[in-house]
């Protein structure tokens, strides 16, 4: 009979997993988000923003400045950037690339190994300030 149950968990747990809206997945390979779902993968949390590249570029500019960073080194090119500076202590990079009109994908890595709350604290930064823009 435990079997039988166990299977029957497996099976509504697999079709709670694969429908409807971006799930959270357990261990943290992605978490459902309102600007997308963001995905941590090697020490990187990456989503898509639903804005023009210069929007976000500039977004991702002024979160670093509220953070207060330090030794920031901007590179900007067309269609990508990457800013790296040191916030609280840890190495920050910020990537931004262009992927479709109105579509950006920004990456974030707090430290060497990557911190995901710290990056997703970055990330919701970057979401207020697109936000306060419209």
């Amino acid at each position: 009979m435990n079997v039988q149950k166990s299977w029957l968990v497996l099976l509504v747990l697999g079709i709670f997993f694969t429908s409807g809206c971006p799930a959270a997945v357990v261990g943290g390979a992605a978490v459902g988000a309102g600007s997308g779902t963001y995905f941590y993968i090697n020490g990187e949390l990456k989503t898509d923003y639903y804005n023009s590249f210069e929007k976000v570029w500039s977004a991702c500019e002024k979160t670093v400045a509220d953070m207060r960073g330090l030794d920031v080194e901007p590179l900007k090119e067309i269609g990508s950037g990457k800013i790296t500076a040191m916030i609280e202590n840890e190495k920050v990079q910020i990537t931004a690339n262009y992927k479709a009109k109105n579509v950006t994908t920004v990456s974030v890595r707090v430290g060497v190994m990557g911190d995901r709350l710290a990056s997703q604290l970055l990330h919701d930064k970057i979401n207020d300030n697109l936000t306060k823009k419209k």
